[in-house]
């Protein structure tokens, strides 16, 4: 459920500027060349490099079900009521604190993180839990509220080369932070992160649990979409970024996942002209997904691709996406990741087997209408041609899939606060309507979700 690559280009930048770009991006060619200072030379010592901060997340969701009933609840007796509404609200705090590197040669550092999360709202029948909205018992009854380490890391740097080991945030096309409710997931394990150029960077990292964003306790590893709830022991990733040109930047990772998959993906940028006259996005992404060691998750041979172009004009944004599922099941990613850079992963990610998809959405930036941090967007998404029929497996249920379709649009706004004491702070609304037919996994409902976060520096 990742937004819109370029939609989300377009409401982050120009919210600190008037215009996103002033000039045409340069076509350059980028030279390879070594940095000419390294990032620990530059380490200003344990102490004196320490910082305490964090932010503060009011986070409100209410979702009707256009048709028939999508959630349960338990009522007080332990039985289990159908219903057609789901409210979860929320307030998430988060407390890091990061410590300086040491100098040196190889200079060190720690991060630790607290997450709290309170419930707003407490109502069984409201909530409709379990969730991963609002943490709840099995029965359904909610903690009042909940507290946990959610980062806890140390690092070595060694120049432009940090390796950072224990529980930490991430942004990789197969393993990636997801933090689209009050407080984000995180992930065990160990990550090198490598930036010795000046357009080139290197991943490697693995990892054996993750930390969701709504439990207390660590998981291992499953799929997003499996139906049987298999997990696996690891995960582990390694990439490169690359940026040959001013205007164009690439990315090419692999991914390995124990006992289900080997996933490789494809991602490139290119920016062309001058968005104070018209300048044009594209934007593309190919995974390729092929079934691993024990097949947990079954024979997989899955290959998905979405091409985005938008245009710019001043204020104005407007884009088109297509995506595209060649397989027999669903695209399929890590649960509580946000492992999925395809343009059309919205509410629905639009990742079913065989599945074609086309987005059209608009943004506008007020910016240049005398109202900085001020965005507005709205969308419309079709999928269709979804057939699970010739799917031979078990561990994805769709083999009732045959010729289903849906629909989602969206309209959204959201607001930064320029200057003053609450500089940064976003409010942002949107609300989502999703139609589908009969066997389509989604469903058809309506969602309203405010999101107000709030971040703050102690020290």
């Amino acid at each position: 459920m990742r937004l819109n690559t370029l939609t989300a280009l377009a409401l982050s930048i120009g919210a600190f500027s008037p215009v996103a770009q002033a000039e045409p991006v340069s076509q350059e060619y980028v030279p390879f060349s070594r940095k000419g200072s390294s990032e620990q030379d530059q380490a200003k010592g344990f102490i004196d490099g320490q910082s305490l901060s964090g932010s503060t997340r009011n986070w409100y969701a209410r979702e009707r079900a256009a048709r028939a009933p999508l959630w349960k609840y338990y009522k007080r007796d332990g039985s289990r009521h159908d219903t057609h509404s789901r409210d979860n609200w929320l307030q998430g705090t988060i407390l890091n604190y990061s410590s300086g590197f040491t100098q040196g040669t190889v200079g060190f550092a720690v991060e630790a993180a607290g997450f709290n999360a309170i419930a707003l709202e407490q109502g069984r029948a409201a909530i409709a839990g379990p969730n991963n909205r609002t943490l709840t018992h099995s029965d359904g009854d909610p903690l009042g509220q909940w507290s946990k380490m959610g980062l806890a890391n140390v690092k070595a740097r060694i120049s432009s080369t940090t390796l950072t080991v224990g529980r930490q945030s991430l942004d990789t096309p197969m393993i990636a932070t997801i933090g689209n409710r009050a407080l984000p997931s995180s992930f065990q394990g160990a990550f090198l992160h490598s930036a010795e150029f000046d357009n080139l960077s290197l991943d490697l990292g693995t990892f054996d649990r993750v930390s969701p964003r709504t439990e207390q306790s660590l998981s291992k590893f499953r799929s997003e979409y499996g139906a049987t709830g298999v997990e696996t022991d690891r995960a582990s990733t390694a990439g490169v970024n690359y940026q040959p040109l001013k205007s164009l930047t690439t990315s090419l990772y692999a991914s390995k996942v124990d006992d289900f998959w080997n996933q490789y993906y494809f991602g490139a940028n290119h920016v062309l002209g001058d968005s104070a006259v018209l300048s044009l996005n594209t934007g593309l992404n190919y995974y390729k997904t092929v079934d691993q060691g024990r097949k947990k998750m079954g024979e997989i041979d899955n290959d998905t691709y979405s091409l985005s172009l938008g245009l710019t004009h001043q204020a104005h944004t407007l884009s088109a996406s297509w995506q595209q599922v060649n397989g027999n099941e669903f695209f399929d990613y890590l649960h509580e990741t946000n492992g999925i850079f395809l343009a059309n992963s919205l509410l629905s990610d639009f990742n079913g087997p065989n599945e074609k998809s086309l987005q059209l959405s608009y943004v506008l930036n007020m910016a240049p209408y005398g109202v900085p941090g001020l965005k507005l967007n709205l969308y419309n998404a079709r999928g269709w041609g979804i057939d699970g029929t010739h799917y031979r497996g078990s561990a994805y249920d769709v083999a009732g899939m045959d010729g289903e379709n849906h629909y989602e649009w969206g309209i959204g706004a959201s607001y930064a606060v320029q200057s003053g004491a609450f500089k940064d702070t976003s409010i942002r609304t949107t609300y989502t309507a999703h139609r589908a037919s009969k066997a389509q996994a989604d469903g058809s409902l309506d969602e309203l979700r405010i999101v107000t976060t709030i971040p703050f520096n102690i020290l």
